[in-house]
């Protein structure tokens, strides 16, 4: 079952009088228990496009179609979109430090869905963000409940993190770069996390990352977002063993592999993103593509799932 379809999502800032185009008509779906990563470099658009959905940016534009049970978050009134925040769609945002409220008791925070959605009494309130820091394996949950996010690591704040985003039972959980500045035993025990809680609640979850190989192992579809368009989409398999498109054979060959020998040199991608504020016409990875041709100049469609002339039909 289909939980959300974005149809041509465009989103754009207004700076000093120019436009720059963040997000350039992106459309996928997200299914029912399904795990999609949305993997790029850093300003390609991924954490805006998913911000827009739910209106947590002020963009001069927010257009296209964001269908969620047949109703368009995109044109949902802010009261309509209040009730479906937190409650039906979660979020977990990338700085665990600056995503919690410092004047606030933790206990406090993961109550407070429940008490705006009117899921619950204070006192249960209280009961189900105990059982919430107990299910994301937080220690000392009768402690932490009264502590500061100051008093926590940042492992234990990313953990309430997704106990606040888990308390209201979402269908759907966005997490934009959840493991952000953790160190890599801590990741790889919040990804765990994570894909238990997704089986455990039966969400659709969307993950925003830069690093595949985070996606690899908790993802089951992959988007590669880049200049602010999707350039490939398939399988964790088919990205991650087939990649298609230039610019994902080129993330994949500058990033360290435990098989590679120490004296093989990482590949980086030369050059630098293209200017939103002027966005190229035709394929957005034509100047730093060592594969580009004159047709690049020219947007690509969808060929074998990756937006490239090279896999044109017939040729």
């Amino acid at each position: 079952m289909t939980l959300l379809k974005v149809e041509d999502l465009e989103v754009s800032f207004s700076i000093h009088g120019r436009e720059l185009k963040a997000v350039r008509g992106i459309s996928f779906e997200l299914n029912s228990s399904e795990a999609i990563g949305i993997v790029g470099e850093s300003g390609c658009g991924k954490s805006t496009a998913m911000q827009a959905l739910t209106r947590l940016i002020r963009a001069s534009k927010i257009q296209g179609k964001a269908l969620y049970n047949s109703r368009d978050l995109l044109l949902m009134s802010e009261e309509e979109l209040r009730r479906v925040r937190g409650k039906e769609i979660g979020m977990i945002f990338q700085d665990p430090m600056t995503s919690l409220n410092p004047t606030m008791k933790v206990g406090s925070q993961i109550c407070e869905g429940l008490l705006f959605h009117k899921m619950a009494t204070v006192i249960d309130a209280r009961s189900k963000a105990l059982e919430l820091l107990k299910l994301v394996q937080v220690p000392e949950p009768n402690l932490r409940l009264d502590q500061y996010p100051h008093q926590l690591s940042g492992g234990l704040r990313q953990r309430v993190l997704i106990a606040i985003a888990l308390a209201c039972n979402p269908k759907i959980l966005i997490a934009d770069e959840p493991t952000t500045a953790l160190d890599v035993t801590i990741q790889a025990q919040l990804l765990h996390l994570l894909k238990e809680m997704q089986r455990h609640f039966k969400m659709g979850l969307i993950l925003i990352t830069h690093d595949l190989g985070v996606v690899s192992s908790l993802c089951d579809r992959i988007l590669v977002m880049y200049g602010g368009k999707i350039v490939e989409q398939g399988t964790s398999e088919e990205i991650l063993l087939r990649p298609r498109h230039p610019y994902t054979q080129m993330l994949l060959r500058s990033r360290p592999r435990l098989d590679q020998p120490k004296t093989e040199r990482l590949s980086p991608i030369g050059g630098s993103p293209p200017n939103l504020l002027k966005p190229p016409s035709g394929c957005p990875f034509e100047e730093r593509c060592p594969k580009a041709t004159p047709l690049c100049a020219s947007p690509p469609p969808f060929f074998s799932n990756a937006a490239c002339w090279l896999y044109k039909e017939g040729s």
